[in-house]
């Protein structure tokens, strides 16, 4: 079992938005790369004002050929001075650093600039390890310090929640703290993920925490 599948593209408008899956980053048996728009997601997306990625503009396209090289320029460069600092946040292995498939998975491919994520369907391996950070804050309002870097928290599946079959809520002691954002989430459904570990990496927090970042680990 491979340590993750496809790489899922998330979309949306802003800040406590609905995230839409809008396409999938396909890695096939030979190394190449192909990625493919999700029309219905697509649909969804456009009522937010969602556009196509530029350099992929046409969604009824399956795009092929330099597909991870044009998505992988969103990763920080290698040669920057704090590109340390960088691995260490997402604890990117040593021997993994210049593979751009895992680097975007791990890092989400994220950017201050928009607000497309890049979410890895995980499988759970032995020695699994990724960071997440949690979704629907913006309605928890939850005043800082209510968590802290270090703390391990719990978490409950919930197949009957109307928005996703595979929503996971996320708990320190008794409070809800978040939920596990999409395809992210559905990790946590599959055959050998009982054991799964959950331990908070890092709070972005100014009176209100507006973010959660969890290490999601699998141990034997």
């Amino acid at each position: 079992m491979v340590e993750f599948d496809d790489i899922y593209v998330s979309w949306r408008a802003g800040q406590g938005k609905v995230r839409q899956i809008v396409g999938v980053l396909h890695k096939h048996a030979d190394g190449k790369f192909t990625f493919t728009y999700d029309k219905q997601g697509v649909e969804e997306a456009r009522k937010d004002g969602f556009s196509p990625y530029t350099e992929f503009s046409n969604v009824d396209l399956t795009y092929n050929g330099n597909v991870l090289d044009i998505f992988a320029q969103r990763l920080m460069k290698s040669e920057r001075s704090d590109i340390q600092s960088f691995y260490d946040f997402w604890e990117i292995e040593t021997q993994r650093q210049h593979d751009k498939y895992y680097l975007l998975a791990h890092t989400q491919g994220l950017l201050p600039t928009d607000n497309f994520e890049f979410l890895a369907d995980y499988n759970p391996v032995e020695g699994l390890h990724f960071l997440t950070d949690l979704a629907n804050l913006s309605n928890l309002h939850l005043p800082a310090g209510t968590v802290v870097a270090g703390d391990e928290v719990t978490y409950k599946r919930e197949s009957q929640n109307k928005l996703d079959s595979k929503a996971v809520k996320v708990f320190k002691g008794e409070k809800e703290i978040g939920f596990i954002k999409k395809i992210h989430c559905h990790l946590f459904y599959k055959p050998g993920a009982e054991n799964l570990k959950l331990t908070v990496k890092a709070v972005d927090q100014n009176g209100s925490i507006k973010r959660i970042f969890l290490k999601v680990s699998k141990g034997s």
